[in-house]
């Protein structure tokens, strides 16, 4: 499957397969939501030569089970909680692999996803693999933040860049592949996306309409009496999961932007305010923000920004 967006990538990938010297690493740079993982895993099979089936010499690294407790869990093939990070011990075993010849041929692939997410150790631990890779190795490294990984990675890598989608074209898709979502929630998805496909068929699902409308009320008429960000908070959830809370601060986000292109004021306000939902955003997976106060922040947020960007104007 090629998905839309992917074509310099499959030309770069297809031209580097046919050289003599094909590099050993690349990074898939692009924002989450992409198809950076479907590129990968039919990338490895072209390469490989591999069908369908699962290939034993294709390597997956990404999350394991967040403690012994979940670990158990999926060994049982029950539901489990992911780590939020990419441990040292999982290198370790992935490079203990690569010290055996491939299983089925010449050529073995590694796929590491995130990369942005392996643990300090573990990146460095990673680094030796790239400085000495193993004859017929190939690492491909999927990043959604290239920023966040150590220079010494990215200079050892070959990048292929994957570009987000304009807005037409992912409202095109989610009438194709989401017919039955309303045309708000439509909208606010493609807004709170920033083309991204994955991302807004996650906001689909999860139905955020309603909160990317009371988003811009507040934004455009403020919340004197708190009954919105009340509101708001009663759409997010008591109990929200971690991907909902953060599509909600990635539409907070948007909508944010989306008012600081089209503003004819003293944009700075706004600017502010995205600022400090950028903040939010990194710190919410480390702090565990309780749901009402973080829609409270957020409400508070934006009916800030507005009523300071309003009497700039004034």
């Amino acid at each position: 499957m090629t998905y839309i967006g992917h074509e310099q990538a499959w030309d770069s990938w297809t031209r580097a397969t046919k050289g003599q010297r094909m590099h050993h690493a690349w990074l898939l740079a692009g924002k989450k939501g992409l198809g950076k993982a479907g590129f990968a895993q039919a990338a490895a099979r072209r390469l490989l030569g591999a069908g369908t089936e699962l290939h034993p010499d294709i390597l997956s690294l990404t999350y394991g089970a967040k403690d012994d407790k979940e670990e158990r869990k999926r060994a049982d093939g029950k539901a489990y909680e992911s780590a939020r990070s990419i441990r040292i011990a999982q290198v370790r075993a992935m490079q203990r692999r690569l010290t055996t010849k491939p299983t089925l041929g010449d050529r073995r692939i590694v796929i590491i996803d995130a990369a942005d997410d392996l643990e300090r150790n573990a990146a460095n631990a990673l680094l030796k693999s790239l400085e000495e890779p193993p004859q017929g190795t190939t690492f491909l490294l999927i990043t959604h933040r290239p920023a966040r990984l150590l220079p010494t990675i990215r200079s050892r890598c070959r990048t292929l860049r994957f570009p987000s989608l304009s807005d037409q074209v992912m409202d095109e898709l989610l009438r194709d592949l989401a017919p039955d979502a309303e045309a708000e929630t439509r909208t606010a998805a493609v807004k709170a996306a920033a083309g991204s496909p994955g991302a807004a068929i996650s906001f689909v699902r999860m139905d955020l309409g309603e909160a990317a409308t009371l988003m811009s009320s507040i934004l455009k008429e403020g919340d004197r009496g708190f009954a919105l960000r009340g509101a708001l908070a009663g759409v997010i959830g008591a109990r929200p999961d971690r991907d909902r809370l953060q599509a909600v601060l990635d539409l907070a986000r948007s909508t944010l932007a989306e008012e600081v292109e089209q503003a004819s004021r003293d944009p700075s306000p706004l600017i502010d305010a995205h600022g400090e939902l950028v903040r939010l955003t990194a710190e919410q997976p480390i702090f565990n923000y309780d749901a009402g106060l973080l829609a409270m922040e957020i409400g508070t947020l934006l009916a800030k920004a507005g009523a300071a960007s309003a009497s700039v104007d004034a």
